[in-house]
């Protein structure tokens, strides 16, 4: 059995519907650029506030994925 190397990079994503939109907006984004994502945590939940009104939700995402050694 080989051995598998995983790099883990940080993300933020954005929405202005749900926390939950914006982690998986994250995901998705990376995915078109990254290959054998493997694991996506979220690691804080914030939001961007103009005039008293909630006007964006953000999720930092820690996110795995195979690191290919040649």
């Amino acid at each position: 059995m080989s051995e598998s190397i995983y790099k883990v990079i940080e993300l933020v994503g954005t929405s202005q519907t749900s926390w939950e939109e914006a982690a998986k907006n994250a995901v998705e984004t990376a995915s078109k650029s990254l290959k054998d994502l493997r694991v996506a945590e979220i690691t804080k939940l914030d939001m961007k506030v103009e005039d008293g009104k909630v006007t964006a939700f953000r999720a930092r995402v820690d996110l795995s994925f195979k690191y290919a050694v040649e």
